[in-house]
């Protein structure tokens, strides 16, 4: 048996235009997945996708809003003519923000919530309907982050909506058993992703360093392993409601 075979089956990746989803999508595409990558920075898409070819698999790239229902649908349908259905659907948009609680305004919570938390709801609505109906079961992988359980400072807006990708993950578990849907997380501890760059401060790093065993920022590549896991059914068949850390051990420090 080959656990992590991917052969002959879909997956979306929303965000896939970015440094994480990017390295998922290859990894995906790797391990013979044809993979949907979404977002709305085609450049960036582009390069995703000769990356996933490179490493062997099938790419196409699709310009949407994550948080828009018509723009879902009309991945739905793209994906469905060119791959045939969805077998995995990655949520990896994100964005973040390092405002100070008392100067935070409205606008830039529903932002951060709409990217961060509402594109995953309308996403796993949208496909996870899709998925029940083709009768072949499933994978919804969502992305977290370790500010989601402790609460780390100049981060709230996005710790709250990782909260809540945390608790969405459990319910959808639930819902979606029955269907042989599995729907887990992926907790990432600290990556050089753009959207953190801009908060890392010296003090913020040693900060983070001190808390982290492996003394080290993550690597991208360091994703793959555990996107294709939850992805490969023949691996993970028995695994729902999982939130699968891949920190350096950030989780298992004290505060």
């Amino acid at each position: 048996m080959k656990l992590f075979d991917l052969s002959g089956t879909t997956s979306i990746v929303l965000g896939g235009n970015g440094v994480l989803g990017g390295a998922m999508s290859v990894a995906l595409g790797a391990h013979g997945a044809r993979v949907a990558i979404v977002g709305r920075n085609m450049d960036k898409a582009e390069e995703v996708k000769k990356q996933v070819e490179e490493a062997g698999g099938e790419a196409l790239c699709i310009q949407a809003d994550v948080t828009s229902e018509s723009d879902l649908q009309e991945t739905l349908r793209q994906v469905v003519a060119w791959g045939g259905g969805v077998d995995t659907v990655v949520n990896c948009s994100g964005t973040n923000s390092a405002t100070p609680f008392f100067e935070l305004k409205m606008d830039e919570w529903d932002r951060i919530m709409d990217v961060n938390l509402k594109s995953v709801v309308v996403s796993s609505q949208i496909f996870g309907k899709h998925m029940i109906d083709q009768g072949r079961g499933g994978s919804i992988i969502n992305i977290s982050s370790v500010s989601s359980e402790p609460p780390l400072s100049r981060v709230f807006t996005y710790s709250a909506s990782k909260a809540g990708v945390n608790s969405v993950t459990k319910f959808l578990a639930r819902e979606f058993a029955p269907h042989d849907i599995r729907v887990n997380a992926i907790i990432p501890g600290f990556f050089p992703a753009e959207q953190n760059r801009k908060i890392l401060s010296e003090d913020r790093i040693n900060s983070i360093m001190t808390h982290t065993p492996m003394n080290r920022f993550g690597n991208p590549e360091e994703l793959q392993g555990a996107v294709v896991y939850l992805a490969a059914k023949q691996a993970s068949s028995f695994v729902t409601g999982t939130l699968l850390r891949v920190d350096g051990g950030f989780g298992a420090m004290t505060i």
